[in-house]
């Protein structure tokens, strides 16, 4: 007896269909120039145009960010209220009145070591022509550099400045922002593997199918050497460090991560790197520990349950956190 071949031909076409399918299967990126640095986004989907398509979400909100919050932009909102809030309190989107708010609350925790109004003092160095403010730029600039000069209503969601001269600038939180923004769009659309970046931050969906994500902190006086890998899963990881915008004259290193006290660009501290479930937060604590140097720094950590900091002194030391430091 003969046995039918309709069967064989059926799974011949359904190992067809599943190869096809296994073939759409595939890592999606997307990268580009953007908030002064190189954005991007990778992750895995079953479906290439599902995939292709989550990718270019989290682009396009990068972008969105970006026209929002870039201080190089006239158009944008931040730009607005630096033009206008010496003047009047001005009315903000909720988002943007959000971050400020988050902003200054880590201000507040670190003792001002955190100021999104380094800026004005920021905006008259020039690290691309190596030029410094003169004497009567800083003096100005430190004078409208602080924190409390910055008042948020929250009734009626807007922001005035408390004296001239002040300007915010949301460079120390605001890729980590968008980077957490692009997690959640992922995470919304069902997406289980992913790997967001913008700079010195990253933001990471679940694992790297089977393998774990591993970011490298970079040597701060070599580019093309590690000095520590981290394994990292569901997290974000950000770095700040005295090597990403910088000239040096006579010796001396001029870098972006300015001393709110002084204006001056901090000293003692080479890079500092911190993890935790939210990019938003690793952005600015990087930021925070690296003004605050190791010893404050890492107290400031020691007190935020779910995060930890990896920082590199000036002497090129290491120093650890509590739940990464490795065994005696």
């Amino acid at each position: 007896m003969q046995l039918p071949r309709l069967p064989c031909l059926c799974l011949s076409m359904l190992l067809a269909q599943l190869i096809a399918s296994l073939a759409l299967a595939d890592w999606h990126r997307l990268e580009a120039p953007l908030m002064g640095t190189s954005v991007s986004v990778e992750l895995w989907h079953e479906d290439a145009a599902a995939g292709e398509a989550a990718a270019r979400a989290v682009m396009s909100e990068y972008h969105r960010i970006n026209e929002a919050m870039s201080t190089y932009r006239e158009d944008s909102e931040i730009s607005h209220v630096n033009r206008e809030a010496h003047r009047v309190a001005v009315r903000i989107s909720e988002e943007l009145f959000e971050l400020i708010a988050r902003s200054l609350a880590l201000s507040e925790a670190s003792d001002g070591a955190f100021d999104i109004t380094f800026d004005s003092v920021g905006q008259h160095y020039d690290f691309r022509a190596g030029e410094l403010p003169d004497a009567a730029d800083l003096e100005t600039g430190v004078a409208a550099l602080d924190y409390r000069l910055v008042e948020l209503d929250e009734q009626q969601r807007t922001v005035r400045f408390l004296a001239p001269g002040v300007r915010i600038n949301l460079g120390g939180i605001a890729k980590g922002y968008a980077i957490e923004r692009g997690a959640q769009l992922l995470l919304a659309r069902g997406i289980e593997h992913a790997l967001l970046n913008a700079g010195g931050d990253s933001r990471v969906i679940g694992d790297r199918r089977g393998q774990a994500w591993v970011v490298g902190v970079r040597d701060p006086r070599n580019r093309d050497a590690v000095v520590v890998r981290l394994p990292i899963d569901n997290e974000a990881i950000s770095t700040s460090g005295d090597y990403e915008r910088y000239f040096e004259r006579d010796g001396v290193r001029y870098h972006h991560i300015l001393n709110p006290r002084t204006g001056h660009p901090v000293s003692g501290v080479r890079s500092a790197t911190v993890i935790g479930p939210d990019a938003t937060l690793t952005d600015g604590l990087s930021t925070t520990i690296f003004v605050m140097g190791v010893s404050r720094g890492m107290a400031l950590i020691a007190s935020m349950p779910g995060y930890e900091a990896v920082m590199i002194d000036a002497e090129g030391r290491l120093a650890y956190s509590s739940g990464l430091a490795p065994p005696p």
